[in-house]
């Protein structure tokens, strides 16, 4: 049964979503007992999602024509028709959160690492939880598990109980 956190439909559905997107950008995050549990049900299957299909992938070649008029056949990896689904899915749920420019980078270096990256929390599911929890997942013999949350003392003020989630 889900948990009303004391917030209208909407505003529930978006909160957890958002808290979702900042545990996976992040890694963890501080929040209350009650929203951690929820936002583990989201977070887990967002990553379970891109764990089914971060392996389809396509080589496509296509002709192109160069500054002397000459064709040439470039290779190109594209999704699969599941993973595609799979990026199209988590891009309408999970904020589209932006890559940040480091303390000590140059504007040009930060242009050269992100160049290639629209949705980088989408990336980041496909190109680094995935793999990571699908060979767990393989060692383990068992999916799921990629969350964990420890409980942390009562928040003064209103006595809430809070805790960390993070990603294992």
């Amino acid at each position: 049964m889900a948990r009303k956190l004391g917030r209208r439909t909407d505003q529930r559905v978006q909160m957890i979503y958002s808290q979702a997107s900042e545990l996976l950008w992040h890694g963890e995050i501080k929040t209350t007992l009650e929203r951690a549990k929820e936002v583990r049900r989201v977070a887990e299957k967002m990553v379970t999602i891109a764990i089914r299909t971060y392996n389809d992938t396509v080589p496509v070649t296509k002709l192109k024509t160069n500054m002397k008029d000459e064709k040439i056949k470039v290779e190109f990896i594209n999704d699969g028709a599941k993973k595609l689904a799979a990026r199209r899915r988590l891009m309408a749920l999970l904020e589209d959160l932006q890559e940040r420019q480091g303390d000590k980078e140059t504007k040009r270096a930060f242009g050269e690492r992100t160049k290639d990256i629209n949705h980088p929390l989408v990336e980041k599911l496909f190109k680094e939880y995935a793999p990571k929890y699908d060979e767990r997942a393989k060692n383990l013999g068992q999916g799921g598990g990629y969350t964990r949350i420890i409980k942390l003392a009562n928040r003064r003020g209103d006595d809430a109980s809070l805790a960390i989630i993070q990603m294992i």
